[in-house]
């Protein structure tokens, strides 16, 4: 099977394997661990920052930064369709007591001029406004990818006002590649940063939440909270090591397949419709068109058909389809998936 569903899907490669199964470990939770504390160190460095934390997952690392920024009753300002509204089950709310005060944005991207307007009004009895999220490369928008000039505005607007700003960098490795920039450029006016080892980078377990040294002090307490507590985990965070040293040298293959799948999309309009320019990264989503171009098509059974021709992809809706690539599907792969594509849409 071509699996087309997502980058969490990656299996770790060989020289992953074998760091894991040689790694120096001891008990994370009393921070005797020497594999997870260097790749907290590389991490920082990396990125340009005084302290990281290695968590279990992106939404853990999320949730701990909105704990991180905000007091019960608050509100936090996030896009539309973002990770941490749509598929983190409520947990701004369930731990931090928070509400989510969201923003539509055309592919995702929150600019200050959206976001000025939805900060709450200093008055008593307005929840206040505490933090503003923002997610780059953006999931469901098809992973686009906000601009330096753009985040440079906002973080000089959330200055002004006295607000944090914290990035859901699930794929964060992925926009820097698209703009051609490092990631601590393009993630230095965030107060935290959270990025994912276990997409694109394809590490099998973890992500990174990054901030000053007090702020990951902090963020201990929580992670022990959330049951995130690790005993020997330096054998998944030498795997991790790998994927934040290694894997984003090869991103750009994966962007390269994704605008292949792409364009097999876009030969067929009368059958479905893509925004090309969206395709910034390595997520293609698109829409079916029905029989009389006037209601959507039917995903689900559309990646059903494929599942059938030995590709597996994702509905995102009763009309939408999304497809991720990765590591695992190579170029040889990508171009049999496009055909593939081209002939179930042909036969719609």
């Amino acid at each position: 099977m071509i699996d087309l569903r997502s980058d969490t899907v990656t299996r770790p490669t060989a020289a992953m394997r074998e760091a894991m199964a040689s790694a120096e470990v001891g008990d994370d939770v009393y921070s005797e661990d020497p594999t997870v504390n260097r790749l907290e160190k590389d991490a920082a460095e990396v990125f340009g920052r005084e302290a990281s934390i290695f968590v279990p997952t992106g939404t853990m690392g999320n949730q701990i930064a909105i704990r991180l920024h905000t007091r019960h009753g608050q509100e936090v300002i996030c896009e539309a369709r973002s990770h941490v509204l749509d598929w983190e089950i409520a947990m701004m709310a369930a731990f931090s007591g928070c509400q989510a005060r969201t923003v539509a944005a055309e592919r995702g991207i929150l600019t200050w001029d959206h976001i000025k307007p939805a900060i709450g009004a200093k008055i008593y009895y307005r929840a206040q406004t505490a933090l503003i999220s923002l997610e780059n490369s953006h999931n469901m928008a098809g992973g686009t990818v906000t601009p330096l000039p753009v985040l440079e505005e906002v973080w000089a607007g959330a200055r002004e006002v006295g607000l944090p700003v914290h990035l859901d960098g699930a794929r964060v490795f992925n926009a820097a590649t698209a703009l051609g920039l490092s990631v601590a450029k393009l993630t230095s006016g965030f107060d935290t940063v959270m990025f994912c080892l276990s997409k694109g980078l394809g590490a099998p377990v973890g992500s990174m939440l990054l901030g000053s040294k007090k702020s990951i002090d902090e963020a201990r307490i929580y992670r022990k909270a959330l049951g995130g507590g690790m005993r020997q985990a330096g054998i998944i965070a030498a795997a991790g090591l790998i994927a934040l040293h290694e894997m984003p040298k090869r991103l750009q293959e994966d962007h390269s397949n994704a605008r292949l799948l792409a364009d097999a999309v876009a030969s067929e309009p009368s059958k479905a419709v893509i925004d090309l320019d969206a395709v910034q990264t390595n997520i293609v989503i698109f829409k079916l068109l029905g029989t009389d171009q006037a209601n959507g098509g039917d995903a689900v059974g559309f990646v059903a058909a494929l599942k059938q021709k030995g590709v597996l992809a994702s509905a995102i809706g009763p009309h939408s389809v999304r497809f991720v690539t990765h590591y695992d599907v190579d170029r040889v792969a990508c171009t049999k998936a496009a055909a593939i594509v081209s002939e179930e849409l042909r036969a719609l």
